[in-house]
């Protein structure tokens, strides 16, 4: 396994998320909204074309493949309830269809673009994930 310094993948992750979401809105002249995209693949949207949805999601499950086998397999715990987790999941995908996308759409590409609807959106979702994480943390004593 590759073990160089430790910012090195975050940072080439990070570029490689840029330059993907840049090169797909050149290329597509869409935005590159995980949300939108799985909603395509899924055929819940009639947004981008139900293929690019589809290869979009594999490249994602095939890079993180990749980089799991690359640089080193994550430790996974699982430490809340299961039915925790699967409220957080049903909240979030409201959230993403009500907000008209995710941190994806409008944190990467929406911020990169100076949407107004963007800025918004992401002060927004960052706001509430800080309150939670105050919430849960501190007023329910670490319940998730």
């Amino acid at each position: 396994m590759l073990e160089p310094l430790p910012f090195i993948w975050p940072l080439a992750g990070g570029l490689l998320v840029g330059l993907s979401a840049g090169l797909y809105l050149l290329l597509n002249g869409r935005v590159a909204g995980i949300s939108g995209l799985t909603a395509a693949a899924t055929g819940l949207s009639k947004g981008a074309p139900r293929i690019l949805g589809l290869l979009f999601i594999a490249g994602l499950l095939g890079g993180a493949a990749l980089a799991s086998a690359l640089i080193r397999r994550p430790e996974v715990q699982i430490t809340s309830e299961v039915w925790l987790l699967v409220l957080g999941g049903l909240i979030v995908g409201f959230g993403t269809r009500w907000g008209s996308g995710c941190t994806s759409g409008h944190g990467v590409c929406g911020l990169a673009r100076l949407s107004p609807r963007s800025i918004v959106a992401t002060g927004v979702f960052m706001a509430v994930a800080a309150l939670t994480v105050f919430i849960t943390r501190h007023l329910l004593g670490g319940l998730a």
